[in-house]
């Protein structure tokens, strides 16, 4: 097992907050989610462009997440960004299983993989490639999409994924017609669901 030295480590946060999922297979479910800093994806749609420099944000000791992650008293921990995998996710994911917290993580696949997860949505982008050490983790696929080529991307990334993978198509927020072709698509695929980010219809974070 890989020793994990927790001493002095830290992350840049962009933000720790306790609201609900809004996406995919843990829709609705009370989260306590750790935004990390720092993405080299650079969607052009992202609604989190803050997050992609991390050294714009104060970081903050595992000890400290795992705690506030406790006191929150959450379901369950999502870990995300930005992209998180360009961090070290052994050490935090280490201290807040310690305190029996399920983890999960969100991510691009970007990055070579790392930390201990009890669920694992893979988000690819087609602004930078997976990393091939995703594959293997993966619980939940979610692609979003804006237009015909991100259909098409979703299902060459499925290809690569187990069967017992679910596969979600989620519009992208300000494209419209994204909407009627995830719809329409799935219709005619059956192996893929909708997510809606339900968060936004809720207007909560």
């Amino acid at each position: 097992m890989k020793t994990v030295d927790l001493t002095n480590c830290t992350y840049p946060i962009v933000e720790t907050f306790h609201s609900v999922q809004g996406e995919g297979a843990w829709t609705g479910v009370s989260a306590f989610f750790i935004r990390l800093g720092g993405c080299d994806v650079y969607c052009p749609w992202c609604d989190q462009k803050e997050s992609w420099n991390a050294k714009r944000h104060p970081h903050q000791s595992v000890d400290t997440l795992a705690q506030a992650a406790k006191m929150a008293n959450p379901a369950i921990v999502i870990i995300t960004g930005g992209e998180p995998l360009m961090h070290d996710l052994d050490p935090l994911t280490t201290e807040l299983k310690k305190l029996g917290l399920q983890v999960h993580l969100e991510t691009s696949g970007s990055h070579p993989f790392s930390g201990n997860f009890d669920w694992v949505t893979f988000s690819p982008k087609p602004y930078k490639k997976p990393h091939d050490s995703i594959y293997n983790y993966v619980n939940e696929l979610k692609v979003v999409v804006a237009n015909e080529e991100d259909l098409h991307m979703a299902e060459v990334q499925a290809a690569k994924l187990s069967l017992t993978v679910i596969k979600y198509l989620q519009p992208e927020w300000n494209t419209p017609n994204s909407k009627e072709l995830i719809f329409d698509f799935v219709l005619k695929h059956p192996q893929w669901r909708i997510s809606l980010q339900t968060h936004k219809f809720l207007n909560v974070r």
